[in-house]
């Protein structure tokens, strides 16, 4: 299984895939992950890869090959898009995050991609996190929340998602992340 988590500095891409890590090595897979950091600190594009299966020979997922691509913020979906395999997933978070560029006035933020996303992915879904980070009480958790909503498509237990969930979140966390992940599977 290949998937890959993007999204900005803040957003918890890292923690999502060491999440994941975790529950596919709960599950008795072999996993391998590589991630991106680039100017995160200062919100730029973060992503992570991430391999498990019975044999992974690199961490890296080759373009073309992703069987998901799972993206916290709308923009950072089209610099991965490249990676989605013909018959692969694209998960996003319609939320709008604007890059520095668009922030100083010296880009616009495009304003249809929505539209965009309809007419040309055909295995696309759209995840409006607004209303369920509010009922959650943190934005904090868009990554635990995306995480809810991949694990529905994915083939490991309740209990492996829960485990790494808990061993992964400060102890005072953990049951607003558990309360995430558990929206973001019924979205």
């Amino acid at each position: 299984m290949n998937i890959i988590f993007a999204g900005v500095g803040g957003q918890g891409v890292v923690l999502a895939g060491k999440i994941l890590m975790e529950a596919a090595k709960n599950a008795g897979f072999f996993v391998k992950e590589s991630k991106i950091h680039g100017m995160a600190q200062r919100g730029g594009s973060v992503d992570c890869h991430i391999r498990y299966g019975e044999n992974i020979h690199s961490p890296l997922i080759p373009k073309g090959t992703a069987d998901y691509v799972v993206s916290f913020e709308t923009l950072e979906l089209m610099r991965k898009l490249d990676y989605v395999s013909p018959n692969g997933k694209v998960i996003v978070n319609m939320m709008q995050i604007n890059p520095t560029t668009v922030e100083t006035g010296s880009a616009v933020y495009p304003s249809d991609l929505s539209d965009w996303l309809d007419k040309n992915i055909t295995n696309c879904i759209k995840i409006n996190s607004e209303a369920a980070l509010e009922e959650v009480g943190s934005k904090k958790v868009i990554n635990i929340l995306m995480l809810g909503v991949l694990s529905k498509y994915l083939e490991l237990k309740q209990e492996d998602w829960e485990k790494a969930i808990s061993s992964s979140i400060k102890e005072k966390f953990v049951e607003m992340n558990l309360k995430a992940f558990k929206l973001g599977q019924e979205l």
